[in-house]
């Protein structure tokens, strides 16, 4: 069997006439040319398909990174949403009485109804008002303190009673404010 030779597109041309051996000869020669100069050449070939692909790995690499760090704040975020309920339906203290006690949620001024006791725990700062998924809650002192590690903004009303709350030079000194005045 005879083995059947495909001519190089070179030969077709030659044969057809569209060139002449000398065309061919320098086509040939700087061919060579290129090729021995790209392989002496110490500078790499730029490869702008290589360059693009790999941007586009870079690109695509940060935005997965980025979407990441989103997800896992999201999820630490509940995380802490989830140990604040717990703290506080764990540590909830009854609410209801006769006495209103006003105290301010941004800048709305809230009222919850508490008994006399509750409320001279809540004005010795015993007891915390806290805000839990769209409700005021009453927790202890050090739960409170639990809570605004967490989240600071769940914590309305801690009072705190400190031996530097009266100025020596203050006129009204003598006169001192009842703890259970109303306003």
């Amino acid at each position: 069997m005879k083995e059947v030779v495909m001519p190089s597109l070179q030969d077709q041309l030659l044969k057809a006439g569209l060139v002449d051996k000398k065309q061919v000869k320098q086509a040939n020669k700087e061919k060579r040319k290129q090729t021995n100069l790209a392989r002496r050449s110490t500078e790499a070939v730029v490869d702008e398909v290589k360059q693009q692909a790999e941007q586009a790995r870079q690109e695509k690499a940060a935005r997965d990174r980025e979407l990441n760090r989103q997800r896992d704040q999201e999820m630490q975020n509940r995380a802490i949403a989830a140990q604040i309920k717990q703290l506080v339906d764990n540590n909830r203290q009854p609410k209801g009485g006769d006495v209103e006690y006003n105290f301010t949620d941004g800048k709305h001024i809230k009222k919850i109804r508490v008994t006399p006791t509750i409320q001279q725990q809540l004005i010795r700062g015993q007891l915390t008002i806290v805000k839990s998924v769209d409700e005021y809650e009453l927790v202890p002192r050090v739960i409170a303190d639990k809570i605004a590690v967490r989240d600071p903004a769940c914590v309305l009303v801690a009072n705190t009673r400190s031996a530097s709350d009266t100025n020596e030079d203050d006129p009204y000194a003598d006169y001192v404010i009842p703890d259970d005045l109303m306003w």
